[in-house]
């Protein structure tokens, strides 16, 4: 109704400003003259005989012929919920109903509409045929999914309330229907997880892959198979018997030993070191909290003793600064030797203008070791004259 009257509106604002028809500037207003010419037809001045209030009379009755062909708006449109159906009639309950009436009558309407339980012929599907009952199931189904939710059920109401608002209508539905259905919160939860598993096993594979390593090397399989007769693990007892096992089943059994041996006494650090459950994501995540108020206590406790109080600085607190300046992991500078720890210690490089002069120092020799060293000089000459895939004509 809404749009009949504004396309009432409309026709007769573009009849009023034509200036063949009711109003113009060269006419002096045609409306004017009408109402005069419908004022001497009250008055017996006989209009009947008046061309112009005749052709007034004709232009308004095309204007409300147009008005009532116009399409009534209505928010019952196909493919929206259920489509030109009111889906509170599709169940045959009122629009106050609670949600168990209207689970009780789709329950109702679904057993006899069920494609498995359509009898075609009984009394109770006079003039159904299979495919209708197959059509009805699904109308009523649709009319269960629309108003069993409240959200959907208000959205609903509010289209059969608002007709004229259907591109607000058409939005609301499918934007609802694309929506993923599950909890966004779990989707992050399951990648997290994931990604933590899949460090954990690439953690752990590298950590095996270390050890496999360090087993071949001469100087540590001594060492453990040393420490392993020393504990009297690699003692061979007589064996007699049924009980008595073959040669590679002993190999096996004092690989094993050495193996768990350099395990237990080698530590290895960086990105080969023992995998940890406090390092994956997961755990990192769940223990933030904890880590920021140690880190906010320990950046407290450092403010107030080395920058209010002017304490001396500790071993620990020195290699810290030389580890910040030059830009080190904890992993990569515990890597590093006993020795070279001492000489950072030794130059003082905790403070940042000795650093700065070990580093320029560091890059000098550098320079000067790449310059001298043979093995430097014939890779820049074969830069130099070939280079990798370099490509020559050669002129016979």
């Amino acid at each position: 109704m809404a749009r009949h009257l504004s396309s009432l509106r409309v026709l007769m604002m573009s009849a009023a400003g034509d200036g063949t028809g009711y109003g113009g500037s060269g006419g002096g207003g045609r409306l004017t003259e009408m109402a005069a010419g419908m004022e001497r037809c009250r008055g017996g001045g006989g209009c009947a005989g008046s061309p112009r209030t005749v052709r007034c009379w004709w232009r308004l009755a095309v204007i409300l012929f147009s008005v009532c062909s116009l399409p009534v708006a209505s928010g019952l449109v196909e493919g929206l919920y259920c489509g030109t159906e009111v889906c509170y009639d599709v169940l045959g309950v009122s629009r106050e109903a609670a949600k168990l009436d209207i689970a009780r009558a789709y329950r109702q309407l679904a057993r006899k509409y069920h494609p498995d339980r359509f009898r075609p012929g009984e009394p109770d599907y006079e003039g159904e045929t299979r495919e209708s009952a197959h059509k009805k199931f699904l109308l009523i189904a649709t009319a269960y999914e629309t108003l069993k939710d409240e959200e959907s059920r208000r959205d609903y109401d509010y289209m059969l309330d608002h007709p004229e608002e259907y591109y607000q209508h058409y939005y609301t539905y499918y934007r609802r229907q694309l929506t993923p259905k599950v909890d966004v919160r779990i989707v992050i939860l399951v990648t997290i997880c994931a990604i933590s598993i899949f460090q954990f096993y690439s953690w752990h594979s590298s950590y095996n892959e270390a050890i496999n390593y360090l087993v071949t090397v001469p100087k540590y399989r001594i060492q453990a198979t040393e420490i392993a007769k020393q504990q009297g693990l690699l003692n061979r007892t007589k064996e007699k018997g049924k009980n008595r096992r073959s040669k590679e089943e002993i190999r096996e059994q004092e690989e094993e030993v050495i193996r768990e041996i350099i395990k237990t006494k080698i530590d290895i650090k960086g990105g080969y070191q023992k995998p940890n459950l406090s390092d994956i994501l997961l755990c990192q995540i769940v223990l933030f909290p904890y880590y920021l108020t140690t880190y906010l206590r320990w950046y407290a406790s450092w403010i107030y003793r080395f920058t209010i109080c002017r304490e001396e600085y500790g071993e620990e607190e020195k290699f810290y600064l030389i580890r910040r300046n030059m830009k080190m992991s904890p992993s990569q500078f515990d890597s590093l030797e006993d020795s070279s720890k001492q000489t950072f210690l030794e130059k003082q490089l905790w403070i940042k203008d000795n650093y700065e002069v070990h580093r320029k120092q560091q890059e000098e020799e550098m320079k000067v070791k790449m310059a001298t060293d043979p093995r430097m000089k014939r890779y820049r000459r074969w830069m130099k004259n070939e280079g990798p895939g370099r490509l020559t004509f050669i002129d016979d």
